[in-house]
Protein backbone atom coordinates (compact mmCIF):
# COMPACT_ATOMS: atom_id res chain seq x y z
CA UNK A 1 0.00 0.00 0.00
CA UNK A 2 1.41 3.22 -0.62
CA UNK A 3 0.42 6.60 0.39
CA UNK A 4 -0.63 7.81 3.43
CA UNK A 5 -3.10 5.39 4.87
CA UNK A 6 -5.93 7.04 7.35
CA UNK A 7 -8.40 5.53 9.21
CA UNK A 8 -11.50 7.05 11.33
CA UNK A 9 -9.80 8.32 14.88
CA UNK A 10 -6.70 6.68 14.62
CA UNK A 11 -3.34 8.65 13.89
CA UNK A 12 -2.19 8.42 10.42
CA UNK A 13 0.31 6.27 9.05
CA UNK A 14 2.93 7.83 6.64
CA UNK A 15 6.02 5.90 5.69
CA UNK A 16 6.25 7.11 2.27
CA UNK A 17 6.21 10.87 2.70
CA UNK A 18 10.16 12.11 2.76
CA UNK A 19 11.23 14.55 5.14
CA UNK A 20 10.96 18.78 4.12
CA UNK A 21 13.86 19.03 6.11
CA UNK A 22 17.19 16.58 7.43
CA UNK A 23 16.28 14.72 10.75
CA UNK A 24 18.42 15.64 13.55
CA UNK A 25 19.54 12.88 15.77
CA UNK A 26 19.36 15.37 18.78
CA UNK A 27 15.44 15.34 18.55
CA UNK A 28 14.97 11.48 18.79
CA UNK A 29 15.24 11.17 22.40
CA UNK A 30 13.72 12.84 25.37
CA UNK A 31 15.73 15.28 27.16
CA UNK A 32 16.10 12.61 30.17
CA UNK A 33 17.65 9.89 28.67
CA UNK A 34 20.51 7.17 29.31
CA UNK A 35 21.89 7.66 26.17
CA UNK A 36 22.53 11.20 26.46
CA UNK A 37 23.59 10.73 30.11
CA UNK A 38 26.67 8.35 28.68
CA UNK A 39 27.49 10.65 25.98
CA UNK A 40 27.70 13.88 27.91
CA UNK A 41 29.94 11.98 30.50
CA UNK A 42 32.64 9.98 27.45
CA UNK A 43 32.40 13.65 26.05
CA UNK A 44 33.93 15.01 28.76
CA UNK A 45 36.32 12.49 29.72
CA UNK A 46 40.03 12.22 29.11
CA UNK A 47 40.30 9.76 26.02
CA UNK A 48 43.95 11.28 24.55
CA UNK A 49 45.57 7.86 25.79
CA UNK A 50 42.79 6.31 23.09
CA UNK A 51 42.81 9.06 20.49
CA UNK A 52 46.75 9.24 20.37
CA UNK A 53 47.35 5.55 19.42
CA UNK A 54 45.86 6.04 16.18
CA UNK A 55 47.87 6.48 13.26
CA UNK A 56 47.09 9.73 10.62
CA UNK A 57 47.58 7.24 7.40
CA UNK A 58 45.01 5.34 5.91
CA UNK A 59 41.28 5.68 5.71
CA UNK A 60 39.37 7.99 8.39
CA UNK A 61 38.86 6.01 11.86
CA UNK A 62 35.63 5.88 14.31
CA UNK A 63 36.31 8.11 16.95
CA UNK A 64 37.18 6.43 20.42
CA UNK A 65 33.69 9.05 21.54
CA UNK A 66 31.61 7.16 19.04
CA UNK A 67 33.03 3.57 20.05
CA UNK A 68 33.51 3.60 23.93
CA UNK A 69 29.81 5.15 23.84
CA UNK A 70 28.12 2.02 21.98
CA UNK A 71 30.38 -0.20 24.42
CA UNK A 72 29.21 1.24 27.27
CA UNK A 73 25.27 2.00 26.76
CA UNK A 74 25.73 -1.59 25.35
CA UNK A 75 26.62 -3.33 28.47
CA UNK A 76 24.50 -0.98 30.65
CA UNK A 77 21.39 -1.90 28.62
CA UNK A 78 22.45 -5.74 28.55
CA UNK A 79 23.79 -6.21 25.26
CA UNK A 80 27.03 -6.99 25.17
CA UNK A 81 27.89 -8.95 21.92
CA UNK A 82 29.71 -6.81 18.75
CA UNK A 83 27.45 -8.82 16.51
CA UNK A 84 24.29 -7.19 18.55
CA UNK A 85 25.68 -4.15 18.91
CA UNK A 86 26.19 -3.77 15.53
CA UNK A 87 22.80 -4.20 14.43
CA UNK A 88 21.95 -2.50 17.55
CA UNK A 89 23.22 0.48 16.25
CA UNK A 90 20.15 0.07 13.13
CA UNK A 91 17.64 -1.37 15.47
CA UNK A 92 18.46 1.34 18.13
CA UNK A 93 17.15 4.43 18.02
CA UNK A 94 19.34 5.16 21.38
CA UNK A 95 22.38 3.53 19.86
CA UNK A 96 21.33 5.68 16.71
CA UNK A 97 21.45 8.84 18.25
CA UNK A 98 25.30 7.59 20.75
CA UNK A 99 26.65 6.63 17.04
CA UNK A 100 25.22 9.79 15.52
CA UNK A 101 23.37 7.56 12.94
CA UNK A 102 26.81 5.61 11.75
CA UNK A 103 27.17 2.10 11.72
CA UNK A 104 30.68 0.34 13.43
CA UNK A 105 30.53 -3.36 11.78
CA UNK A 106 31.16 -5.61 14.72
CA UNK A 107 35.07 -6.76 13.94
CA UNK A 108 35.60 -2.49 14.73
CA UNK A 109 33.47 -2.89 18.17
CA UNK A 110 35.40 -5.88 19.25
CA UNK A 111 39.02 -5.15 18.13
CA UNK A 112 38.53 -1.68 19.64
CA UNK A 113 37.15 -3.31 22.98
CA UNK A 114 40.09 -5.61 22.83
CA UNK A 115 42.68 -2.78 22.09
CA UNK A 116 41.50 -0.38 25.01
CA UNK A 117 40.92 -2.87 28.06
CA UNK A 118 43.44 -1.05 29.98
CA UNK A 119 43.02 2.32 29.00
CA UNK A 120 39.04 1.48 30.14
CA UNK A 121 40.56 0.32 33.29
CA UNK A 122 41.90 4.09 34.18
CA UNK A 123 38.87 5.53 32.89
CA UNK A 124 36.40 3.24 35.70
CA UNK A 125 38.47 6.15 38.21
CA UNK A 126 37.77 8.81 36.04
CA UNK A 127 34.06 8.08 36.47
CA UNK A 128 34.02 7.87 40.00
CA UNK A 129 35.83 11.46 39.95
CA UNK A 130 32.57 12.97 37.96
CA UNK A 131 30.18 10.93 40.59
CA UNK A 132 31.87 13.01 43.72
CA UNK A 133 32.06 15.90 41.71
CA UNK A 134 28.33 15.60 41.21
CA UNK A 135 27.81 14.86 44.73
CA UNK A 136 26.73 11.14 44.34
CA UNK A 137 29.72 8.99 45.79
CA UNK A 138 30.21 9.21 49.34
CA UNK A 139 33.22 6.22 50.19
CA UNK A 140 32.46 6.29 54.30
CA UNK A 141 30.91 2.51 54.69
CA UNK A 142 32.48 0.07 52.04
CA UNK A 143 30.83 -3.57 50.90
CA UNK A 144 32.86 -5.98 49.55
CA UNK A 145 31.96 -9.43 48.06
CA UNK A 146 32.74 -11.57 45.20
CA UNK A 147 30.66 -13.56 42.63
CA UNK A 148 31.65 -16.29 40.28
CA UNK A 149 31.08 -15.20 36.30
CA UNK A 150 31.17 -18.16 33.82
CA UNK A 151 34.77 -17.99 31.76
CA UNK A 152 34.22 -18.39 27.45
CA UNK A 153 35.15 -21.82 28.07
CA UNK A 154 33.29 -24.94 28.93
CA UNK A 155 34.02 -27.19 31.82
CA UNK A 156 33.90 -30.16 29.58
CA UNK A 157 37.21 -28.67 28.02
CA UNK A 158 39.10 -29.12 30.95
CA UNK A 159 41.88 -32.11 31.08
CA UNK A 160 43.15 -33.33 34.21
CA UNK A 161 46.91 -34.42 34.90
CA UNK A 162 45.97 -37.85 35.15
CA UNK A 163 43.89 -37.89 32.26
CA UNK A 164 46.60 -35.93 29.78
CA UNK A 165 48.93 -38.40 31.11
CA UNK A 166 46.69 -41.72 29.98
CA UNK A 167 45.76 -40.03 26.25
CA UNK A 168 49.60 -39.16 25.46
CA UNK A 169 50.68 -42.59 26.28
CA UNK A 170 47.45 -43.67 24.01
CA UNK A 171 49.08 -41.71 21.18
CA UNK A 172 52.13 -42.46 21.56
CA UNK A 173 51.59 -46.49 21.32
CA UNK A 174 49.43 -45.42 17.90
CA UNK A 175 52.64 -43.28 16.35
CA UNK A 176 54.29 -46.53 17.40
CA UNK A 177 52.11 -48.55 15.31
CA UNK A 178 51.99 -46.43 12.29
CA UNK A 179 55.63 -45.71 12.15
CA UNK A 180 55.51 -50.17 11.73
CA UNK A 181 52.69 -50.28 9.08
CA UNK A 182 54.72 -47.67 7.44
CA UNK A 183 57.96 -50.04 7.49
CA UNK A 184 56.17 -52.60 6.41
CA UNK A 185 53.64 -50.25 3.59
CA UNK A 186 55.25 -52.33 1.09
CA UNK A 187 54.21 -55.62 2.46
CA UNK A 188 50.73 -55.17 3.38
CA UNK A 189 47.89 -53.38 2.83
CA UNK A 190 46.48 -50.35 4.32
CA UNK A 191 42.70 -50.05 5.37
CA UNK A 192 41.46 -47.87 2.49
CA UNK A 193 41.65 -44.06 2.97
CA UNK A 194 44.61 -44.23 5.61
CA UNK A 195 47.25 -41.64 4.96
CA UNK A 196 50.13 -42.32 7.39
CA UNK A 197 51.87 -39.14 7.30
CA UNK A 198 48.58 -37.36 8.02
CA UNK A 199 47.55 -39.67 10.95
CA UNK A 200 51.18 -39.09 12.55
CA UNK A 201 51.27 -35.58 12.05
CA UNK A 202 47.91 -35.33 13.98
CA UNK A 203 48.86 -37.14 16.60
CA UNK A 204 51.95 -35.29 16.79
CA UNK A 205 50.59 -32.08 16.71
CA UNK A 206 47.82 -33.38 19.79
CA UNK A 207 51.13 -34.72 21.88
CA UNK A 208 52.37 -31.18 21.65
CA UNK A 209 49.57 -29.63 22.80
CA UNK A 210 49.57 -32.19 25.72
CA UNK A 211 53.16 -31.37 26.50
CA UNK A 212 52.15 -28.05 26.97
CA UNK A 213 49.28 -28.63 29.38
CA UNK A 214 51.17 -31.34 31.64
CA UNK A 215 54.16 -28.71 31.74
CA UNK A 216 51.34 -25.83 32.23
CA UNK A 217 49.71 -28.11 35.00
CA UNK A 218 53.53 -29.33 36.59
CA UNK A 219 54.62 -25.02 36.70
CA UNK A 220 50.94 -24.29 38.74
CA UNK A 221 51.61 -27.37 40.85
CA UNK A 222 55.50 -25.65 41.89
CA UNK A 223 53.61 -22.12 42.75
CA UNK A 224 50.87 -23.63 44.92
CA UNK A 225 53.75 -26.43 46.39
CA UNK A 226 55.91 -23.19 47.26
CA UNK A 227 52.66 -21.25 48.76
CA UNK A 228 51.20 -24.00 50.43
CA UNK A 229 55.22 -24.47 52.10
CA UNK A 230 55.30 -21.20 53.61
CA UNK A 231 52.09 -21.98 55.57
CA UNK A 232 53.06 -25.44 56.10
CA UNK A 233 56.16 -23.86 57.92
CA UNK A 234 53.98 -21.10 59.64
CA UNK A 235 51.61 -23.81 60.86
CA UNK A 236 54.62 -26.04 62.43
CA UNK A 237 56.21 -22.80 64.26
CA UNK A 238 52.80 -21.87 65.50
CA UNK A 239 52.30 -25.26 67.11
CA UNK A 240 56.14 -25.38 68.23
CA UNK A 241 55.90 -21.87 69.83
CA UNK A 242 52.57 -23.02 71.91
CA UNK A 243 54.49 -26.15 73.17
CA UNK A 244 57.13 -24.11 74.55
CA UNK A 245 54.65 -21.40 76.21
CA UNK A 246 52.11 -24.10 77.69
CA UNK A 247 55.03 -26.75 78.17
CA UNK A 248 52.15 -29.33 76.70
CA UNK A 249 52.56 -31.17 73.69
CA UNK A 250 50.18 -29.97 71.16
CA UNK A 251 46.92 -31.61 70.63
CA UNK A 252 46.00 -33.52 67.26
CA UNK A 253 47.93 -33.94 64.26
CA UNK A 254 50.97 -31.88 62.88
CA UNK A 255 49.53 -30.71 59.35
CA UNK A 256 50.84 -32.45 56.34
CA UNK A 257 53.11 -31.38 53.85
CA UNK A 258 51.80 -30.08 50.84
CA UNK A 259 52.58 -32.36 47.52
CA UNK A 260 55.14 -31.32 45.74
CA UNK A 261 54.08 -32.59 42.31
CA UNK A 262 50.87 -32.38 40.52
CA UNK A 263 47.69 -34.22 41.48
CA UNK A 264 45.67 -36.39 39.28
CA UNK A 265 42.86 -34.63 39.81
CA UNK A 266 44.53 -31.16 38.70
CA UNK A 267 43.56 -29.56 35.24
CA UNK A 268 43.90 -27.04 32.61
CA UNK A 269 40.83 -26.00 30.36
CA UNK A 270 42.56 -26.27 26.49
CA UNK A 271 39.51 -23.19 25.89
CA UNK A 272 40.92 -20.92 28.35
CA UNK A 273 43.67 -22.07 29.92
CA UNK A 274 43.55 -18.98 32.64
CA UNK A 275 39.84 -20.03 33.81
CA UNK A 276 39.57 -22.55 36.65
CA UNK A 277 37.00 -24.86 38.06
CA UNK A 278 34.83 -23.29 40.91
CA UNK A 279 31.88 -24.48 42.99
CA UNK A 280 28.56 -22.31 41.54
CA UNK A 281 25.78 -21.02 43.64
CA UNK A 282 22.80 -23.78 43.78
CA UNK A 283 25.79 -26.63 43.63
CA UNK A 284 27.78 -27.91 41.05
CA UNK A 285 30.94 -26.79 39.33
CA UNK A 286 31.61 -24.41 36.39
CA UNK A 287 34.47 -22.98 34.54
CA UNK A 288 34.66 -19.41 36.32
CA UNK A 289 36.77 -16.46 37.15
CA UNK A 290 36.04 -15.09 40.87
CA UNK A 291 34.98 -11.04 39.94
CA UNK A 292 35.35 -9.09 43.12
CA UNK A 293 34.06 -5.47 43.55
CA UNK A 294 33.76 -3.09 46.72
CA UNK A 295 30.73 -1.11 46.98
CA UNK A 296 30.51 2.18 48.63
CA UNK A 297 26.96 1.81 50.68
CA UNK A 298 23.83 4.56 50.34
CA UNK A 299 24.81 5.40 46.43
CA UNK A 300 25.64 1.51 45.33
CA UNK A 301 28.76 2.86 43.16
CA UNK A 302 31.62 0.33 42.30
CA UNK A 303 34.76 1.74 43.79
CA UNK A 304 37.33 -0.87 43.66
CA UNK A 305 37.02 -3.95 41.14
CA UNK A 306 39.46 -7.06 40.37
CA UNK A 307 39.05 -10.99 38.80
CA UNK A 308 40.93 -13.63 40.44
CA UNK A 309 41.21 -17.27 39.52
CA UNK A 310 40.74 -18.26 43.17
CA UNK A 311 37.98 -19.72 43.93
CA UNK A 312 38.04 -18.59 47.92
CA UNK A 313 37.75 -15.15 49.36
CA UNK A 314 39.99 -15.32 51.83
CA UNK A 315 42.99 -14.05 49.93
CA UNK A 316 41.43 -11.28 48.41
CA UNK A 317 41.07 -8.51 50.73
CA UNK A 318 44.23 -7.18 51.49
CA UNK A 319 44.47 -6.44 47.56
CA UNK A 320 41.42 -5.09 47.63
CA UNK A 321 42.39 -2.97 50.18
CA UNK A 322 45.06 -1.72 48.65
CA UNK A 323 42.81 -0.91 45.69
CA UNK A 324 40.85 1.58 47.76
CA UNK A 325 43.89 3.11 49.40
CA UNK A 326 45.23 4.01 46.05
CA UNK A 327 42.14 5.66 44.68
CA UNK A 328 42.53 9.46 44.14
CA UNK A 329 42.25 11.45 47.58
CA UNK A 330 39.86 13.67 46.22
CA UNK A 331 37.19 10.81 46.40
CA UNK A 332 37.51 10.57 50.07
CA UNK A 333 38.58 7.51 52.10
CA UNK A 334 36.35 4.24 53.15
CA UNK A 335 35.84 4.28 56.89
CA UNK A 336 34.54 1.10 57.69
CA UNK A 337 35.06 -1.97 55.62
CA UNK A 338 31.62 -4.84 55.09
CA UNK A 339 32.61 -8.44 54.58
CA UNK A 340 30.99 -12.00 55.02
CA UNK A 341 32.91 -14.59 56.61
CA UNK A 342 34.53 -15.38 53.28
CA UNK A 343 37.02 -13.00 54.10
CA UNK A 344 37.68 -13.77 57.76
CA UNK A 345 41.20 -13.95 58.99
CA UNK A 346 43.09 -12.26 61.78
CA UNK A 347 45.96 -11.43 58.87
CA UNK A 348 42.97 -9.91 57.04
CA UNK A 349 41.64 -7.62 60.28
CA UNK A 350 45.18 -6.27 60.60
CA UNK A 351 45.81 -5.33 57.04
CA UNK A 352 42.22 -3.40 57.58
CA UNK A 353 43.38 -1.86 60.53
CA UNK A 354 46.87 -1.07 59.25
CA UNK A 355 44.75 0.89 56.25
CA UNK A 356 42.92 2.99 58.97
CA UNK A 357 39.75 1.04 57.64
CA UNK A 358 37.71 -0.29 60.65
CA UNK A 359 36.48 -4.16 59.26
CA UNK A 360 33.53 -5.45 60.22
CA UNK A 361 33.65 -9.12 58.69
CA UNK A 362 31.23 -11.62 59.93
CA UNK A 363 33.26 -14.22 62.62
CA UNK A 364 31.14 -17.27 61.48
CA UNK A 365 28.46 -17.67 58.96
CA UNK A 366 24.93 -15.48 60.07
CA UNK A 367 21.90 -16.98 60.78
CA UNK A 368 19.25 -15.76 58.15
CA UNK A 369 16.56 -15.82 60.72
CA UNK A 370 17.81 -14.70 64.77
CA UNK A 371 15.50 -14.95 67.18
CA UNK A 372 13.96 -11.41 69.18
CA UNK A 373 16.39 -12.03 72.15
CA UNK A 374 20.01 -12.21 69.16
CA UNK A 375 18.22 -8.89 67.45
CA UNK A 376 18.03 -7.09 70.26
CA UNK A 377 20.53 -8.15 72.92
CA UNK A 378 22.41 -6.02 74.87
CA UNK A 379 26.12 -5.41 73.98
CA UNK A 380 28.58 -7.16 76.09
CA UNK A 381 31.01 -5.47 77.97
CA UNK A 382 33.97 -4.37 76.31
CA UNK A 383 37.31 -6.07 76.37
CA UNK A 384 40.39 -4.83 77.72
CA UNK A 385 43.47 -4.63 76.51
CA UNK A 386 41.23 -6.74 73.08
CA UNK A 387 43.52 -8.17 69.68
CA UNK A 388 42.44 -6.78 66.71
CA UNK A 389 40.33 -9.97 66.10
CA UNK A 390 38.78 -9.36 69.74
CA UNK A 391 37.65 -5.54 69.17
CA UNK A 392 36.16 -5.96 65.79
CA UNK A 393 33.90 -8.90 67.10
CA UNK A 394 33.00 -6.70 70.03
CA UNK A 395 32.01 -3.71 67.43
CA UNK A 396 29.98 -6.52 65.41
CA UNK A 397 28.04 -7.16 69.05
CA UNK A 398 27.23 -3.29 69.48
CA UNK A 399 24.00 -1.86 68.48
CA UNK A 400 25.90 0.01 66.13
CA UNK A 401 27.99 -2.65 64.23
CA UNK A 402 24.76 -4.65 64.17
CA UNK A 403 23.24 -2.02 62.15
CA UNK A 404 26.19 -1.27 60.16
CA UNK A 405 27.04 -5.00 59.22
CA UNK A 406 23.35 -5.10 58.04
CA UNK A 407 24.00 -2.65 55.27
CA UNK A 408 26.29 -5.58 53.80
CA UNK A 409 23.77 -7.61 51.88
CA UNK A 410 22.33 -4.24 50.96
CA UNK A 411 25.60 -2.84 49.14
CA UNK A 412 27.61 -5.55 46.75
CA UNK A 413 24.57 -8.12 46.45
CA UNK A 414 21.90 -5.87 44.67
CA UNK A 415 24.71 -4.89 42.26
CA UNK A 416 25.62 -8.34 41.34
CA UNK A 417 22.11 -9.27 41.09
CA UNK A 418 21.47 -6.55 38.55
CA UNK A 419 24.52 -7.23 36.51
CA UNK A 420 23.63 -10.56 36.26
CA UNK A 421 19.94 -11.00 36.17
CA UNK A 422 18.85 -8.11 34.80
CA UNK A 423 21.93 -6.80 32.36
CA UNK A 424 22.13 -10.53 32.16
CA UNK A 425 26.12 -10.03 32.11
CA UNK A 426 26.95 -14.48 33.67
CA UNK A 427 29.74 -14.71 31.23
CA UNK A 428 32.35 -12.76 30.02
CA UNK A 429 33.29 -12.73 26.40
CA UNK A 430 37.07 -12.29 26.21
CA UNK A 431 39.38 -15.08 27.53
CA UNK A 432 42.43 -14.99 30.32
CA UNK A 433 42.82 -13.49 33.00
CA UNK A 434 43.95 -9.90 31.69
CA UNK A 435 41.15 -9.42 29.40
CA UNK A 436 38.39 -10.19 32.36
CA UNK A 437 39.86 -8.05 34.00
CA UNK A 438 39.46 -5.06 31.51
CA UNK A 439 36.21 -6.67 30.78
CA UNK A 440 34.84 -6.58 34.25
CA UNK A 441 35.96 -2.76 34.35
CA UNK A 442 34.08 -1.94 31.90
CA UNK A 443 30.82 -3.92 33.27
CA UNK A 444 31.25 -1.86 36.55
CA UNK A 445 31.70 1.33 34.59
CA UNK A 446 28.84 0.67 32.50
CA UNK A 447 26.86 -0.22 35.93
CA UNK A 448 28.19 3.47 37.46
CA UNK A 449 27.51 5.42 34.83
CA UNK A 450 23.60 3.76 35.28
CA UNK A 451 23.58 4.57 38.33
CA UNK A 452 24.56 7.78 38.27
CA UNK A 453 22.08 8.43 35.63
CA UNK A 454 19.19 7.12 37.96
CA UNK A 455 20.81 8.90 41.16
CA UNK A 456 20.36 12.30 39.46
CA UNK A 457 17.31 11.77 38.25
CA UNK A 458 16.14 11.10 41.75
CA UNK A 459 17.69 14.23 42.74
Amino acid sequence: MTGALRMSNFRPIDRDTGFLLPPSVDEWLPEKHLARFVVEVIDGLDLRAMSGSYRGSGSASYHPVLLLGILVYGYATGVFSSRKLERATYDSVALRFIAANEHPDHDTIATFRRRFLKEIEGLFVQVLLLAREMGLLKMGTVGLDGTKLHANASRHSALSYEHAGKIEAQLKAEVSELMAKAEAADQADLPDGMSIPDELARREERLGKLAQARATIEARARERFEREEADHRAQLAAREAKAKATGKKPGGKPPAPPAASPLPTDQINLTDDESRIMPVAGGGFEQCYNAQAAVAAGNLLVVATDVVQAANDKQQLEPMVSKLAALPAELGEPETLLADNGYFSATNVAACTAAGIEPLIALGRQSHHPSLSERFAAAPPAPENPTPVEAMGYRLATPEGKRLYGLRKHTPEPVFGIIKSVLGFRQFLLRGLDKVRGEWSLVTMAWNLKRMFALNAAR
